[in-house]
């Protein structure tokens, strides 16, 4: 009985995790290490993260430094970044790759709300995935119709927990996005 709910829980908890991850790569006008996640580099003919073979440090509120562990890959590095549509431009000097993160724009900020709004749809369409296959476990468990119905009930309120949680995350990152 409790089995269900715990992994309707856990379930959720990863989509709300992802989310949280999701939400972090987006850029707020501050330099973070986390912008660079998802860019993928292509190395001797794979797509690989640029964290595998890089390192990423923020020596200035406004600017990331991407190390290289070799020299050689500086050029796929700076054409990875580049073809994740960041809206940044990398600076190669040499040995590290200089990224300047510029001011956001008014217009700009409120593209990157729409991600995050976005972004937490999809989050919110995972839980409620959750909700349903968990609902659909209980039915086919044969529970007596009270304690399905209190299951039911459970998981529901569950739910609702976790889209509060989602909205809590989206209204702080629309906080975050929109403060100048």
């Amino acid at each position: 009985m409790e089995e269900e709910l715990e992994l309707a829980k856990e379930s959720m908890q990863q989509s709300l995790n992802a989310l949280v991850n999701n939400l972090s790569t987006l850029r707020t006008g501050r330099a973070s290490a986390r912008m660079l996640d998802s860019v993928m580099v292509d190395y001797y003919g794979d797509k690989i993260s640029l964290i595998s073979i890089a390192s990423v440090s923020v020596p200035e509120a406004r600017q990331l430094l991407v190390k290289p562990y070799d020299k050689n890959d500086i050029k796929a590095i700076i054409g990875g970044i580049n073809e994740a549509n960041l809206g940044v431009t990398p600076l190669n000097d040499g040995n590290v790759i200089r990224i300047n993160i510029p001011p956001l724009t008014e217009e700009r900020r409120r593209e990157i709300v729409k991600v995050a709004k976005k972004y937490c749809e999809e989050g919110k369409v995972a839980i409620r995935n959750a909700r349903r296959d968990c609902i659909d476990m209980i039915k086919e468990a044969e529970y007596p119709e009270d304690m399905e119905k209190k299951l039911q009930a459970d998981v529901q309120k569950l739910t609702d927990d976790f889209c509060k949680k989602i909205d809590d995350e989206y209204l702080a990152k629309e906080k975050e996005l929109l403060t100048i």
